[in-house]
């Protein structure tokens, strides 16, 4: 079996067959070589410091630089960067245990055990939110790098913090206005300590508090003493608020009483009226029907006392002597009679 012989080109001969020429290539070279070893870029969310080693002028600039590249010539000047976004520095030991004392824009620490005025211990979990305002200070007053966490964010944040929270007494953590008004007293001296160092405080919020076993064994013995007294006075308005309940109960139920007893007395007083009214209508009923008997009876009277009213009582007598067969009278005495004597019949009459 034959291997044939295989004869690699040479470097001219690539330089050649790609087509670049010899000096094209340097030239990409030192671009790359400068773009690499004389430039430095800075981040968007930050700005740097320039500091110069060698000659008369070194020494840390007080020009700021912004986001971006910058023309850096090695061993003779460096940039130094600093982040230019809100960083926090919190007080917690949770966290602290977690995730670790440094993170990307944060410093953790423990909580800070606060002394009251009234001798109780208060863990509180503090955080602080700042900026750097002004690298160039941070730089000749602190240092480079995260040094002004420690050296000046941490070490004055403990001080202020411990001075103006040691002065509430334990039972002002419950109270939202006292703490947020001490919170931002601490804000307030904070910032003005800080900003001689380069530094903004935007806020101090005390996010949680726990207290030590002496005063929660006496806050819990004073919630369960407050509910007793709760209850008291929950039971006695509750009293109170039932005989007030009965009271207008009462109340009511006497003006019912009241008003059906005015609507019975009226029943009785329209019944009594309607039967006045009867009375008076029947008796005048009966005045009007003894007054039309009465003139019925004067003018039958009149009738008959006048002329020829004789005859007829005569007639009306005979229609009611109509069937009478036998009639008996006297004929003799005081009283007798002559039937046959009709003049002296009709004449009594």
């Amino acid at each position: 079996m034959k291997v044939a012989n295989l004869k690699l080109p040479s470097t001219a001969n690539l330089l050649t067959l790609s087509g670049i020429p010899v000096s094209v290539a340097v030239v990409l070279g030192m671009i790359a070589v400068f773009w690499f070893g004389f430039t430095d870029v800075v981040g968007p969310d930050q700005f740097a410091i320039k500091q110069i080693y060698v000659g008369t002028d070194r020494g840390v600039k007080s020009d700021v630089y912004g986001p971006g590249m910058h023309v850096v010539i090695p061993g003779y000047e460096r940039l130094h960067r600093f982040p230019r976004d809100l960083q926090v520095m919190d007080f917690n030991s949770d966290e602290l245990r977690y995730s670790g004392p440094v993170g990307a824009d944060s410093r953790v620490a423990p909580a800070l055990n606060i002394q009251t005025s009234d001798g109780y211990n208060v863990t509180v979990d503090i955080s602080i939110m700042y900026r750097i305002a002004d690298p160039y200070q941070v730089v000749t007053k602190v240092g480079f790098g995260r040094a002004y966490e420690d050296k000046v964010v941490l070490k004055r944040a403990d001080t202020i913090l411990r001075e103006n929270l040691g002065r509430m007494i334990a039972e002002d953590f419950f109270n939202d206005r006292v703490r947020m008004k001490a919170a931002e007293t601490v804000r307030e001296k904070l910032a003005i300590d800080l900003k001689d160092w380069g530094i903004d405080v935007w806020a101090v919020l005390v996010r949680s508090y726990d207290y030590d076993r002496g005063f929660q064994e006496k806050i819990e013995a004073k919630k369960i003493q407050d509910q007793r007294k709760f209850k008291e006075q929950a039971e006695t308005r509750k009293e109170k608020e039932r005989g007030d309940m009965n009271e207008i109960l009462a109340k009511l139920e006497a003006n019912i009483s009241v008003v059906k007893q005015e609507g019975n007395n009226k029943v009785r007083q329209i019944r009594a009226d309607a039967d006045r009214y009867y009375r008076e209508k029947v008796a005048e009923g009966n005045k009007a029907l003894e007054l039309a008997l009465a003139d019925g009876a004067k003018w039958e009277r009149q009738a008959l006392e006048a002329a020829g009213a004789s005859n007829v009582v005569g007639l009306e007598m005979a229609e009611a002597m109509e069937g009478v067969e036998v009639i008996v009278i006297s004929t003799t005495g005081p009283n007798g009679a002559n039937p046959l004597d009709l003049d002296s019949l009709l004449g009594g009459w």
